[in-house]
């Protein structure tokens, strides 16, 4: 029986890595281990969608270094992939349109559904888990500090619905938006303002959101918003920073339509 495309396509990289001469194997070998590893994969995979179950299961044999190193290569994913959906309602309506962004990204098709399952799965997780939303995803999918803290940003997004294709923050790539969320979640949250909150601590505040509406003075004055913009660069990286204030300003600009989606 023929390998499928998927074994036929790993096989050849294997071949390139110069496994063959290394080993001193024939080809018939390397297709077998290879069909081998994907059959174990396959059965694998489960377990990933609660990582904690990986380490307790007794079937298949894997050191700890590798299950961590298993679990971070299953959750990673492509910036240019997830700067598209990030702040888009994760259903399956943006499901439907994957094939689009896997042509405008170059990212396989095969591989953005398996971003936006981890997406859907990490926000449907924590969404309803009390205390710090970081925290929650790395103990509960045993991510590292670096990738818990990314997820936590597509958490913060999606849940905010925050509209991140706008034209003003096009220039922005997703390690910008990473670290603007983590502002916005230390600062600017529920969370931020109380520790015992009952759920998820991403929510804006509700009296940062009527706060907030007094700062669209600084959209109409454009001497004043340029000083802020001065002001926030100083100990930042200038991208970050500006990115920082534009995206205080389209806030500004939609905190009418956020104030309207959080209940008083």
């Amino acid at each position: 029986m023929c390998p499928s495309p998927p074994v036929t396509d790993a096989v050849s990289m294997r071949v390139r890595s110069g496994i063959l001469e290394q080993w001193g194997a024939c080809q018939a070998v390397l297709e077998s281990d290879t069909t081998d590893h994907y059959r174990t994969f396959q059965m694998a995979e489960r377990l990933l969608h609660c990582p904690s179950k990986l380490a307790n299961q007794l079937l298949f044999q894997i050191p700890p270094q590798r299950q961590a190193m298993l679990i971070e290569r299953y959750y990673a994913f492509d910036p240019a992939f997830v700067r598209e959906l990030l702040g888009k309602k994760l259903s399956k309506g943006t499901k439907k349109d994957l094939d689009d962004v896997s042509t405008k990204t170059g990212v396989t098709l095969k591989s953005c559904r398996r971003q936006f399952d981890n997406f859907k799965r990490v926000f449907k997780v924590v969404e309803e888990m009390k205390g710090p939303l970081v925290e929650n995803i790395k103990q509960h999918f045993l991510l590292s500090d670096r990738l818990a803290r990314d997820y936590g940003a597509i958490v913060f997004f999606a849940n905010i619905r925050f509209e991140t294709g706008k034209k003003k923050l096009q220039y922005l790539n997703f390690e910008d938006f990473a670290f603007c969320a983590g502002q916005l979640i230390q600062n600017w949250t529920v969370g931020a303002v109380d520790s015992m909150v009952e759920d998820m601590d991403v929510d804006l505040d509700k009296e940062f959101l009527q706060d907030l509406k007094e700062l669209k003075i600084l959209i109409t004055d454009k001497d004043m918003l340029d000083q802020h913009k001065r002001s926030g660069v100083r100990g930042h990286s200038e991208t970050r920073a500006h990115g920082c204030v534009d995206l205080c300003v389209c806030l500004c600009k939609s905190v009418s339509c956020v104030r309207d989606s959080v209940p008083v």
